[in-house]
């Protein structure tokens, strides 16, 4: 991706999706942008409009923490925002950006894994920033089977939603799930734009798949901590689950995510229910290597 390109079409969007009367400017009846002007954001944020111009142009070069808080601020970007933007500047800067890369034969760790399994009344499962399953539990495991059993995906959750028309059917809620996701995407490439093996993700989704060029040209992004993950599963349908997410210090390229269900719903329940068929085919499973 060239990152001037992403800083200039980042700020771009930003911008045009402020009304002046949103930033409390009066802007008239004929203007031939749908958001604020350049000249209007620099006049916000406190600066020229020829430095914030260079500033859309891509160039963050040399660009202070203050400037860049002012124009979040004329802009007014959420948290995720915020820090894409500090991503986007740090990767311009004088020094050559380096990727936070792990061996790509790294395995998961027998404690990361005993863990894992030791989590029994709850669907618990670790990816990395490239949308990649790394490990779960058993009941993890079992709630995407779907994702987890399609050979042409290779257990990754971008491929699944952009290219398997299943996802459609899995996440009832494709459309803001299909968002979350992209979002999710862009602020982990602005966090690591030489990460190579998310910028082939993105390339082949992008030539691949309308709805994701559709979302990825919006620009935006988001920080994917905690929220409500809507699910059908093909074995026990409908699932409302609370997720919140862990980062692990020693892994910083791996998220952990853990879901739990309202007490007393449908959704424990039918959880529940899951869980037992994951103990049911484990066992069989176990039972067929035993007899070989």
């Amino acid at each position: 991706m060239d990152q001037r390109v992403e800083i200039s079409e980042f700020l771009r969007t930003r911008r045009g999706r402020i009304t002046p009367e949103q930033a409390g400017i009066l802007g008239g009846t004929r203007r031939r942008v749908t958001g604020l002007r350049r000249e209007e954001v620099a006049l916000l944020a406190g600066v020229s409009v020829e430095y914030y111009a260079r500033m859309e142009r891509g160039n963050l070069g040399g660009v202070s923490a203050e400037v860049l808080d002012s124009v979040a601020r004329a802009l007014r970007l959420d948290d995720a925002e915020v820090d894409h933007l500090i991503d986007l500047a740090r990767s311009a800067g004088p020094q050559p950006v380096r990727s936070r890369k792990r061996p790509a034969e790294q395995a998961v760790r027998p404690t990361l894994q005993r863990f894992l399994d030791a989590v029994t009344g709850a669907p618990v499962w670790v990816r990395d920033r490239r949308m990649t399953f790394v490990a779960a539990n058993p009941l993890g495991r079992a709630l995407y089977a779907p994702i987890l059993d399609d050979p042409v995906n290779q257990a990754n959750t971008a491929r699944f939603m952009f290219l398997n028309p299943a996802a459609h059917s899995f996440f009832p809620a494709w459309e803001p799930s299909a968002d979350d996701l992209v979002a999710t995407l862009r602020s982990y490439a602005g966090q690591n734009p030489r990460d190579r093996g998310l910028t082939d993700l993105i390339g082949e989704l992008v030539t691949r798949s309308d709805f994701f060029r559709e979302r990825w040209a919006a620009h935006n992004v988001r920080h994917h901590r905690t929220g409500i993950k809507r699910i059908r599963h093909p074995e026990v349908g409908d699932l409302e689950l609370a997720y919140e997410a862990v980062e692990l210090p020693a892994d910083p390229e791996w998220s952990m995510f853990a879901y739990t269900a309202e007490p007393g719903s449908a959704t424990e329940e039918r959880l529940a229910i899951l869980g037992s068929l994951a103990v049911d085919k484990t066992r069989s499973v176990a039972d067929e290597a035993e007899a070989r």
